[in-house]
């Protein structure tokens, strides 16, 4: 590749002042005074058929993809040399961030519409993807919270009444994005499209079977997804909490703590005394029932789990810090796990 690219570049430094360029403009181009200007977003642009490639070149340096439509021009030029019955195809495309020049015009000139992904893990919250999202260069985090908080029950009735945003009800999963345009909105619609097609179902189907509602169910979910880490003790896990619910008993779970305060504890840095009686709907140390939404994006599994949890005379348990819990029906035998827990990790 670095050979082509060397090839590429005299050959094209001698070809300039055949189009009338300077050595100097050649040189300066190749070292980067008209490089591409860093766009950390994805940007979308539409080229309509019979568009000139100056103004293809003006359009994308408009945009921020490009640093110089006179560079564009010349590339034009170049490749209209190279292939005289080729040309800038029409269409839709994305660009991706800090591409260059070279690589813009030669994905138009090939009619290369790009297909952008994006993955979303189970048990990721609205904040943890909207900073993916950023990171990713499709926009900010900022407009992705604020169309998340924006409830389209026009178009999915089913969504709970009165909700305050959708955490919980996009759903993680791997998505492919075409050459229209990049959007929160578009992001969020496909994320409540997958889960109206694959989380809906599963509560229409066993909704009979319990006393959840939509809400409830999804924000148990939520719960169940942060709490398990083996998939074997999805069921247990949820099975303890709907015991806790039906004997009225708090939750008491740590994720919902973690989720009130943005953060994340650690073995070396627990949860303190203070943290856990933090005034906030979403502290089951405190409120008793469920949080007010969900905490995260549950996968289908803890879905699953929440629907049919096990029948357990578990009421507690705690993380080992291996992946697993320890299980206990007394108060008694939940404080000596503990207990043995802490001894274990202070001795490692």
């Amino acid at each position: 590749m670095k050979v082509m690219q060397k090839a590429f570049k005299w050959s094209l430094l001698l070809l300039l002042p055949a189009l009338g360029v300077g050595t100097w403009l050649g040189w300066n181009w190749w070292n980067g005074a008209t490089s591409p200007t860093p766009n950390n977003r994805v940007t979308s642009i539409q080229v309509k058929p019979g568009t000139p490639a100056q103004q293809i070149g003006q359009q994308l340096e408009a945009a921020g993809v490009i640093r110089s439509s006179q560079a564009w021009s010349l590339w034009a030029r170049y490749l209209q040399k190279q292939e005289p019955k080729g040309g800038f195809k029409a269409g839709n495309y994305l660009i991706a961030p800090n591409q260059p020049l070279s690589v813009v015009a030669e994905q138009i000139w090939n009619g290369k519409v790009v297909e952008l992904s994006f993955t979303i893990p189970e048990g990721w919250s609205l904040r943890q993807m909207g900073e993916y999202f950023e990171k990713q260069g499709f926009f900010s985090a900022q407009e992705f919270l604020a169309a998340a908080r924006k409830i389209p029950r026009n178009e999915y009735s089913w969504l709970p009444v009165n909700l305050p945003h959708l955490e919980g009800f996009l759903y993680p999963d791997t998505y492919k994005l075409n050459g229209d345009s990049v959007t929160p909105a578009i992001v969020v619609r496909q994320m409540l499209n997958q889960f109206q097609v694959v989380a809906l179902p599963v509560y229409q189907a066993g909704k009979s079977k319990t006393d959840l509602d939509l809400l409830e169910w999804v924000t148990l979910g939520s719960i169940v997804e942060k709490e398990a880490v083996i998939p074997q003790e999805r069921s247990r896990i949820a099975g303890v909490f709907a015991s806790r619910l039906r004997q009225g008993m708090l939750l008491q779970t740590d994720p919902t703590v973690e989720y009130a305060l943005n953060i994340r504890q650690t073995k070396e840095q627990p949860l303190t005394f203070a943290q856990i009686k933090v005034a906030s709907p979403y502290n089951t140390y405190v409120f008793p029932g469920l949080p007010p939404t969900p905490i995260a994006s549950p996968g289908i599994a803890s879905l699953k789990a929440a629907l049919n949890p096990e029948k357990t005379a578990y009421l507690y348990f705690v993380a080992r810090y291996d992946g697993t819990h320890v299980f206990s029906k007394t108060l008694s035998e939940h404080t000596a796990a503990q207990v043995a827990i802490r001894k274990q990790v202070s001795a490692n």
